[in-house]
């Protein structure tokens, strides 16, 4: 996909060539362009919401290469030649991933703002920890804020997608650990 760039800001523009959930996206970019804006501005991805802008919430929390980043605080200069993961890459053809389901099931969604930084931060936890004990978990999501749920949900939601993903291919990896 290719896009074309919004009238010239008088900022120097570059291109930009990342792969954006499974697929290969061109455009040119300001210098100073955050890949926040660019992935739900210019890119129409959505999912990924916009809410401190200090990197202390997690809603704008997106995999760049499996890592979890605070894509508000992040140029989009550094995804050039990297692999971005939003909420809308996690389903695949055969429904959602086991992380969205579990998070349904354990009623781990509110108003639902903050929950593609936590979907997002929980898989890649669980691709390097596929069986983490809860206090890893709870270290892991530090980074990501909920004002509805009171984190127990959340937790719980962690723990059976876990489980959840061990129990797909039986080695602890899960088969839709493909991130």
């Amino acid at each position: 996909m290719t896009v074309e760039a919004p009238a010239a800001s008088g900022v120097a523009r570059l291109p930009l060539r990342l792969t954006l959930n499974g697929q290969l996206v061109e455009i040119e970019i300001a210098t100073n362009e955050l890949l926040l804006d660019v992935v739900r501005d210019r890119l129409a991805l959505t999912g990924t919401k916009r809410s401190c802008d200090v990197q202390v919430c997690g809603a704008c929390t997106m995999l760049l290469d499996g890592r979890p980043v605070s894509s508000c605080c992040t140029l989009a200069l550094e995804a050039d030649g990297r692999a971005i993961e939003t909420i809308e890459g996690m389903a695949g053809p055969d429904g959602l991933h086991p992380i969205q389901q579990a998070f349904i099931d354990n009623v781990a969604v509110q108003c639902g703002f903050c929950t593609p930084g936590f979907v997002l931060t929980t898989k890649a936890l669980l691709a390097d920890n596929p069986r983490p004990m809860r206090a890893e978990i709870e270290h892991a999501l530090t980074g990501n804020l909920c004002r509805c749920t009171g984190y127990w949900n959340i937790l719980s939601a962690v723990e059976d997608a876990a489980g959840r993903m061990a129990e797909d291919d039986g080695e602890g990896r899960g088969a839709r650990d493909d991130g």
